[in-house]
């Protein structure tokens, strides 16, 4: 089970909900990815405007927890009065603090999104960064209270899967709250990778929306997912540099 503050998941994928072809095939993806959080662009979505179309009114939203992410934000203030919008709307008291620091990579602005989460933790929000895989960055986040930590695999919407696994390990291993890969999956394959490096769960959007068949893509990352935790909590055989064979050598019928 996936625990953030005190509410409880069974699915360790949460799934973003933007650049789907239509909403017939997003609501489709979404309910065969079988995910329970989902997230949302609070300055994309017209949640203050009924006449206009919004994703979220084609689903049964007691069956979600919605994850609004402050997007657009440049700074730390714009980030905190986003978060104060989705807050208004009452969808949801948590929220993903997403600051971007660089407009050609998209990399997070890791001083903002540290001022971001001391204000919002301090407002009483449930705070998840989103942030590079820097390492001492990530222990300052937790040290500060946050409820999960989101470093990304690579940069956003680039699907080059995991770029640094060693500093993702490390991340895992010292965080005292879940570890959700956040950025840059683009196969079920590096959704399995994080999984077995230990991670609490993988965010991710494009890799389906822009896959040729979203919503076989969505059942693909959802196994995925599963498979790699399981193979986390399997535990992997060693890795060797010599060869060693599969069946004992002792007892073996003479030539």
């Amino acid at each position: 089970m996936l625990k953030i503050a005190d509410k409880t998941f069974s699915s360790r994928l949460l799934l973003g909900t933007g650049k789907y072809p239509s909403f017939e095939t997003q609501k489709e993806a979404v309910r065969v990815s079988e995910a329970e959080i989902l997230t949302f662009a609070v300055r994309r979505m017209n949640i203050f405007e009924p006449s206009q179309p919004n994703f979220l009114e084609q689903l049964d939203l007691s069956k979600y927890t919605l994850l609004p992410n402050t997007a657009g934000a440049k700074t730390a203030e714009e980030a905190v009065r986003i978060a104060k919008l989705a807050q208004a709307s009452g969808l949801c008291d948590m929220v993903k603090v997403e600051i971007i620091g660089c407009d050609h990579s998209l990399l997070p602005d890791p001083v903002e999104t540290l001022r971001a989460t001391e204000m919002l933790l301090e407002e009483g929000f449930i705070v998840l960064p989103y942030t590079s895989d820097d390492v001492v960055l990530a222990r300052r986040l937790c040290e500060m209270g946050v409820h999960a930590i989101m470093p990304g695999a690579s940069p956003i919407g680039s699907g080059r899967g995991i770029l640094n696994p060693l500093n993702l390990s490390f991340i895992i291993e010292q965080s005292n709250v879940p570890v959700i890969i956040d950025a840059g999956i683009g196969s079920p394959k590096d959704a399995a990778h994080a999984m077995e490096l230990g991670a609490d769960a993988v965010l991710l959007n494009t890799a389906v929306s822009e896959a040729a068949d979203p919503v076989k893509m969505a059942i693909a990352m959802k196994l995925a997912i599963e498979a790699g935790r399981l193979g986390y909590e399997a535990g992997r055989m060693p890795e060797r540099d010599y060869a060693v064979a599969s069946s004992p050598m002792e007892g073996l019928l003479p030539n």
